[in-house]
């Protein structure tokens, strides 16, 4: 039996892994403490919590679309409802545009995927290297793995860090400069009635989630997540860490002045950097597959900037894998 290494759980690692498990061993490696990516749910306390990179996606094709309403069926996912605010002129509004997420947080689409595959967490992989047509893995705990094949689906700059001598397409010799995103999660004093999102026509403040009206959870707070504008980001994200406190209270500032939310206590905020969000520049290609040397990458920047980019992306690896 040939055996799998994937670096990821985000939808690309995922999906990848679900579909080369029916025939092979799977592995599926990810440096943070559970699947999802930048799908990732930020759990407080019990089941509350925070989507802090995905808000939601809205299938466009039809395999995607089947794919989603077998998970909804399944209860998985479900339809997010409510009042949603749209203050972007830039943009024209699709009133057909369904939102769905996770039933109890927008992980929940790559933890289906990775039910009954062997994933390793914590575990970021720092060199990898082929010899005697085995792939050798060297991780930040200072072990060493090996397999006969690896999947690659980080964002590009890391790919490119890792793979670049073993990866002869010309796309690794790309220039791609992914964009970043600040995401600022909040807890306010609770209001009667409030918005399930706002989508802001803003330089600095792009976006802002009611996370209460999910229906997944009661909280005696209200809970928002603040999602920048990839522009802002992109000059702010390298000084983040060190500016935690004052970009966060821009974006807060910035949500109570365009929301006409009344400014009250922040009973308790948290701030994540994405440096690598998304790509909203598409490759000619969806994925990359060397049988020679058994390396593969799927990713969304292949494709697109949503969600449903990676799927699209790991289904078309599997499929040069299978020929």
């Amino acid at each position: 039996m040939n055996d799998y290494c994937v670096i990821g759980s985000g939808i690309s690692g995922a999906t990848i892994s679900n579909l080369l498990n029916k025939k092979s061993l799977v592995h599926t490696y990810d440096k943070g403490r559970g699947p999802g990516g930048r799908a990732s749910f930020k759990r407080v306390k019990g089941k509350v919590g925070f989507d802090h990179g995905t808000q939601y996606f809205s299938p466009k094709s039809k395999e995607f679309k089947r794919f989603v309403n077998k998970l909804i069926k399944k209860k998985f996912l479900k339809k997010w409802n409510g009042k949603h605010i749209y203050l972007n002129t830039k943009k024209k509004e699709n009133k057909k545009h369904i939102k769905i997420i996770g039933k109890n947080g927008n992980n929940d689409i790559c933890k289906y995927l990775l039910r009954d595959i062997k994933c390793f967490y914590q575990s970021e992989v720092k060199k990898i290297n082929y010899k005697d047509k085995k792939w050798f893995l060297s991780f930040n705990d200072g072990k060493t793995r090996s397999y006969n094949s690896i999947i690659l689906t980080c964002p590009f700059p890391q790919l490119r860090k890792l793979s670049k001598k073993f990866i002869k397409n010309p796309f690794i010799k790309k220039t791609l400069k992914m964009d970043a995103n600040i995401t600022v999660m909040i807890a306010i004093k609770k209001r009667k009635k409030s918005p399930s999102s706002f989508l802001f026509n803003d330089t600095i403040l792009g976006w802002a989630g009611n996370e209460n009206s999910k229906k997944r959870f009661k909280s005696k707070y209200d809970l928002w997540t603040l999602q920048s504008t990839f522009k802002w980001a992109n000059k702010k994200i390298d000084y983040n860490k060190k500016d935690v406190k004052k970009n966060s209270k821009i974006l807060i500032d910035k949500f109570f002045k365009l929301s006409k939310i009344k400014k009250t206590k922040i009973i308790y905020s948290i701030n994540h950097g994405w440096k690598y969000s998304s790509n909203s520049n598409p490759f000619r290609i969806k994925s990359f597959w060397d049988p020679k040397i058994k390396l593969g990458v799927c990713a969304d920047w292949f494709v697109g900037p949503r969600l449903e980019s990676g799927w699209i992306s790991a289904n078309d690896l599997f499929k040069k894998i299978s020929r």
